[in-house]
């Protein structure tokens, strides 16, 4: 990764793309790749309950609370291009009009890599539902036979899938371990910035060590500390084994 790299990042909630892949996205930032964010909801029927459990409690002021959370997450760890579409969560629904803003999308950030939610998420059938829809998204915009207005074709973007949070029940092998030894404090600056899920700060902080000590074992490499999984939605293609 480098200045002439385009990470494209879609999260479904508010807070996915901090908790499965904060510190790779850092990485990539510091590293001066250019990273686009879109948000394309704030979780708030599904993903803020502890924020519900407030007297009172109105839907635009979990919006409010969820959208500074967010600046304050993307704010640590770098990122300074990011979008928020504000759809509904719980169940998401993701027809051809928004399939096309995604493709449009795509276009405009040519991205090399998309990092997004895989295709099986116990539990959270949100996340499935823009596994797919990223994915979807991201063929047609290599199409020429798909026009939009304004827009040329992409090349195919590698897509990296998050590891969803029930991992073993969700059948998730990691196929790719990233070393963010290197950006993890970013890590734990953007998870203290979601309050309102604080039950899931250890949780992500022992994820974190886990897969440090995974990437450890398998590389052989003692200074990997802390890491991430994800998974490949396309086999690698290259000259040699990497």
């Amino acid at each position: 990764m480098d200045s002439n790299t385009n990470l494209l990042v879609v999260s479904a909630h508010a807070a996915d793309f901090v908790w499965r892949g904060g510190g790779t996205i850092a990485k990539y930032v510091k590293h001066g790749a250019h990273v686009s964010l879109v948000i394309l909801s704030y979780g708030i029927r599904g993903e803020s309950n502890d924020l519900w459990n407030i007297e009172g409690q109105t839907y635009d002021n979990v919006k409010k609370i969820r959208r500074s959370e967010i600046e304050e997450a993307a704010q640590a760890l770098g990122i300074t291009d990011v979008e928020y579409w504000d759809y509904q969560d719980y169940h998401m629904q993701l027809g051809e009009e928004r399939m096309e803003r995604l493709v449009r999308k795509i276009r405009e950030v040519r991205p090399h890599d998309i990092l997004t939610h895989g295709f099986k998420d116990a539990f959270n059938p949100d996340h499935e539902t823009v596994g797919k829809f990223v994915f979807d998204a991201s063929v047609l915009s290599t199409s020429n036979g798909v026009r939009i207005d304004g827009t040329a074709t992409a090349k195919q973007s590698r897509i990296f899938g998050f590891e969803p949070h029930q991992s073993e029940i969700s059948d998730f092998k990691p196929e790719l371990i990233i070393d963010i030894t290197e950006t993890y404090e970013q890590k734990l600056a953007a998870m203290e910035a979601f309050k309102a899920q604080k039950h899931l700060h250890d949780y992500y902080d022992a994820k974190a060590r886990l897969r440090g000590n995974h990437a450890r074992r398998v590389s052989g490499n003692n200074q990997y500390k802390y890491a991430e999984a994800f998974s490949r939605f396309f086999p690698y293609v290259g000259g040699e084994f990497v």
